[in-house]
């Protein structure tokens, strides 16, 4: 008899190889789970971010004594950029032309400012300026502005776009850079 109420209690008694093994795959499944979803969540983390506008802002290029009275001087528009998945540090993303004017008022200590797109409004061309002819030309179709932005001569819809300036600190200029849609009479911004 006792064969037999041993061999009872063996088939009473769970099978210890058949618990561990269960248990261990569960314990393993269980910790494979974290790195998994950290890394589902790592890869699909840049499509659920938003993009910044760049030109939501202004930026800060340069002082008024580093430009002279009726000369446009140029100034390249550098920022960080971000995609999906890289982020790019100093990024050129355009380049203005500064102006420094005499002010309306002979009295007013505040000095004007006016700073253009180097990007022709006709498609989109890189504007030179040109001392000898005191003129702003774009090569692409022989189109010409005066030191006011005005078009003197070509196929541009309107003149050179203008973008909006501040005058921090007495000495500081600062431009809200932005895009503007080509070959329109009216000046739209982009983005």
């Amino acid at each position: 008899m006792s064969t037999d109420s041993e061999s009872k209690n063996q088939n009473d008694q769970p099978d210890r190889r058949g618990f561990i093994k269960g248990a261990s795959c569960a314990i393993g499944a269980a910790i494979s789970v974290v790195p998994l979803a950290a890394g589902v969540r790592m890869a699909m983390d840049p499509l659920s971010r938003q993009e910044t506008a760049v030109d939501a802002e202004f930026i800060r290029l340069a002082e008024v004594s580093d430009l002279k009275l009726g000369v446009p001087k140029k100034f390249a528009i550098v920022e960080d950029k971000r995609d999906k998945w890289s982020h790019y540090k100093d990024v050129p993303v355009g380049a203005v032309y500064l102006l420094l004017e005499k002010g309306e008022d002979s009295k007013s200590s505040e000095p004007k400012v006016i700073a253009y797109n180097t990007v022709c409004p006709h498609l989109g061309c890189f504007v030179d300026y040109r001392p000898e002819q005191q003129d702003y030309f774009c090569p692409c179709h022989d189109s010409n502005f005066a030191l006011d932005g005005s078009l003197k001569k070509g196929v541009s819809p309107r003149g050179m776009d203008t973008l909006k300036v501040e005058i921090r600190k007495g000495h500081e200029v600062w431009v809200k850079f932005q895009r503007f849609k080509a070959n329109t009479k009216e000046k739209i911004p982009i983005g």
